[in-house]
């Protein structure tokens, strides 16, 4: 990775009338780098990813795509953009929208290559209305593919792939990382983000409220997690007093938060709990996402 900036948002703002949907947000995006753009329902991560497409305009600050005004041809015919509402007609199969969609681009990558990217060797014939949920995800990366992008846009890249096609997913993404090329994606699942990305770019009521790894951003919940298998439920109470938070509990199990999991594990102890098993793990990103965000919602 080098220093070179692809991304830059400067002192931007965004507002639908009253509404604020981004406030003075400054970032810069890197070549070669995996940006994960996290936040809750409505904080302003659609919007920030339609600034940096070109789809809409700031009202106020800069946004700028290579050096370029995000809309200019120079910006968009070396970026591709794998978003979840496509529109494309059911008739043509997946060799026809791969030549299309390779027509738009001066320097578009083998349609053979975009095809094998994604995983769809097998059904270059296949009408796009009788693909599946998965194999439509799976056509949509083809198609972001195409231009051979040197910065990558995906929304929500896994919904409806199964293990496999994820796996598949994962594997392109970081093997053409690994080129020098830059990735941004927004993701719900809070896992994925953790596997692919380097850094995490958590927006909340339209402010970036943290920039960092995943470990540096799992590090800021202070506590473990403990998780514990009970040969017999547990008295009424037996928590009570103690110095634990999110406790998820039924009869024979019991997880929760903790700062000093060996006092609360010596006070349940003398509380009779008879513990058959015993897990201790650092916190998840989850757990980290839920509380830089205050609970207010999903990472979608």
């Amino acid at each position: 990775m080098c220093n070179e900036a692809v991304v830059e948002l400067v002192g931007v703002r965004k507002s639908y009338g009253p509404v604020e949907a981004l406030r003075d947000v400054d970032l810069t995006v890197r070549r070669g780098e995996i940006v994960a753009v996290l936040g809750p329902n409505g904080a302003g991560k659609t919007t920030a990813i339609s600034l940096m497409l070109g789809l809409r305009r700031p009202t106020a600050g800069t946004v700028r795509v290579f050096g370029l005004e995000p809309r200019s041809p120079g910006a968009r015919c070396r970026s591709g953009a794998m978003l979840q509402e496509s529109g494309l007609p059911d008739l043509l199969t997946v060799a026809e929208l791969v030549r299309l969609f390779r027509s738009y681009y001066p320097r578009p990558l083998p349609a053979a290559a975009a095809i094998g990217l994604a995983g769809l060797q097998a059904l270059p014939g296949r009408r796009f209305g009788d693909l599946s949920g998965g194999q439509r995800q799976r056509l949509f990366f083809a198609l972001a593919m195409c231009g051979d992008p040197e910065l990558l846009f995906l929304d929500e890249p896994t919904v409806a792939m199964d293990v496999e096609g994820r796996h598949l997913f994962h594997e392109a993404i970081r093997e053409w990382a690994g080129r020098g090329r830059t990735v941004l994606l927004t993701t719900h699942y809070l896992e994925e983000a953790g596997q692919l990305a380097g850094r995490l770019l958590v927006i909340d009521r339209g402010t970036v409220i943290a920039d960092d790894t995943p470990a540096a951003i799992r590090a800021r919940v202070p506590g473990r997690r403990v998780s514990l298998r009970l040969r017999t439920p547990l008295a009424a109470g037996a928590f009570a007093g103690l110095p634990v938070s999110g406790l998820r509990q039924t009869p024979d199990r019991a997880d929760f938060l903790t700062a000093d999991p060996a006092g609360v594990l010596r006070a349940l102890h003398a509380r009779r709990a008879d513990v058959a098993d015993l897990e201790v793990v650092g916190a998840d990103l989850q757990e980290a996402f839920l509380q830089l965000t205050g609970g207010s919602g999903h990472a979608a």
